[in-house]
């Protein structure tokens, strides 16, 4: 198993935009907030202000030790020494039917992984507010059309709405990164009843539709063993051109091909 980078963190140190990040949630005042990775507990204060309940999941033995110290004459405010990707978020939960907030700044080197771990536990989450390296912001929240739209966009804009909230440059951090760091608001909205796909099946579809970027997507389904003819047949169903890439084709247009390839 690869070893992790070592945990190094920059801590926001912007009050403005601590409190941005914190309003980005809504009202909390009612609701159970799970902030992923809250380090010295900047963000965690405010939070622990506004939320009903508050679960600050810490993976740095001394920071949780210190947050739990920190915050140890607040019932509401729970500490959990944990690998993020390692939680059951619906366990989190006070109510089967109760939905999540959830605020972080996501390790640049597990951000894809967290995401994923997210959309995973959709049904337990109403929206998830984090902070990312600018450069996968941009491609979670890329267009269909775009070079920068690729399967983490198309796999991200099945599960949630994206909307970008700031953008912070460097020296709202302590120690300052060498990036600038993007806030996105995803709302958990899933498509795949609307259009129709298994999950599992639809997102391994759009990994072999964008393995490899620059080769066009019928080239693509080839290599994954697709009959040729069947492609052409499928591709002029779903009204996609025969030289398209995998970034000109919208999801419902890949639904398309995936339904019809299906049945072929």
């Amino acid at each position: 198993m690869p070893q992790r980078p070592k945990l190094g963190q920059n801590f926001l140190v912007s009050p403005a935009a601590q409190a941005a990040i914190a309003d980005a949630l809504g009202d909390a005042s009612r609701r159970t907030v799970v902030e992923i990775g809250p380090g010295r507990g900047a963000i965690t204060a405010i939070l622990a202000q506004r939320a009903r309940r508050l679960i600050a999941i810490e993976l740095d033995r001394n920071f949780a030790a210190s947050l739990r110290e920190q915050f140890a004459n607040r019932p509401s405010v729970e500490i959990i020494e944990q690998d993020v990707l390692a939680t059951d978020f619906a366990a989190l939960r006070g109510a089967e039917e109760e939905k999540l907030l959830i605020v972080g700044n996501l390790p640049y080197y597990i951000t894809s992984d967290i995401l994923l771990r997210l959309f995973r536990s959709h049904a337990s989450i109403e929206r998830a507010v984090v902070m990312i390296q600018r450069e996968v912001a941009v491609r979670v929240a890329a267009q269909p059309g775009t070079s920068d739209y690729g399967v983490l966009s198309a796999t991200t804009q099945m599960y949630a709405g994206v909307e970008s909230l700031l953008t912070l440059p460097p020296e709202a951090f302590s120690p300052r990164p060498q990036v600038h760091s993007t806030v996105l608001r995803l709302t958990m909205a899933p498509r795949f009843e609307e259009l129709q796909v298994a999950p599992d099946e639809f997102l391994t579809f759009l990994r072999t539709c964008f393995a490899q970027k620059r080769k066009m997507l019928s080239r693509n389904l080839r290599n994954a063993g697709f009959d040729a003819t069947a492609i052409a047949a499928a591709f002029e169903s779903c009204q996609i051109s025969p030289q398209a890439r995998a970034e000109e084709v919208d999801l419902t247009r890949m639904a398309c091909l995936f339904r019809t390839l299906a049945q072929r």
